[in-house]
């Protein structure tokens, strides 16, 4: 096989209309109260500009430190983190307002490190990640439904690599 060879960075993005108004939406991503339904286990404290919060999946043993860069209500939020002792990647969500229907919500998460291979690899896995997060929050958000997509995407016990 010809060596591959990449021309653009890769860059993880998932998107979805949530349909719910953008400002229960955006609440639902900075308010760690409900963001526990759909995301992670304990957020130590609500997003804002300029605050460093901890993340933690007690379903796998980990927590990561959030550096919040921007928020602007209803409308968008930046933040760094790191997961595994990797250098930080960024990640920004942005809230749109569609047609009287609800929130479409774009997430994309860039600037990883390591070789092609392990970018493209964490690339895809955050795509992965953040699109079950994505359905986990409609789910939540228009259902009441708490699908625990999270939690049951690696069972303890099962290996899938």
């Amino acid at each position: 096989m010809e060596k591959l060879q990449l021309t653009n960075e890769p860059v993880a993005k998932a998107e979805m209309l949530i349909r719910k108004p953008v400002e229960q939406v955006f609440d639902a991503f900075v308010n760690p109260k409900i963001t526990k339904n759909f995301w992670f286990s304990r957020g130590s404290g609500r997003l804002e500009a300029g605050k460093e919060v901890t993340w933690d999946w007690r379903m796998y043993d980990i927590s990561v430190h959030v550096d919040v860069l921007e928020v602007e209500e209803n409308r968008r939020i930046v933040i760094d983190w790191s997961t595994h002792g990797v250098p930080p990647t960024r990640v920004e969500w942005l809230f749109t307002p569609y047609k009287g229907l609800g929130t479409f919500v774009s997430v994309t998460n860039s600037g990883f490190s390591g070789d092609g291979d392990a970018v493209v690899k964490s690339a895809l896995d955050s795509t992965g990640g953040f699109s079950l997060v994505l359905a986990g929050a409609k789910a939540w958000l228009e259902h009441n439904i708490k699908l625990n997509l999270v939690d049951d995407h690696y069972p303890p016990d099962i290996s899938t690599y």
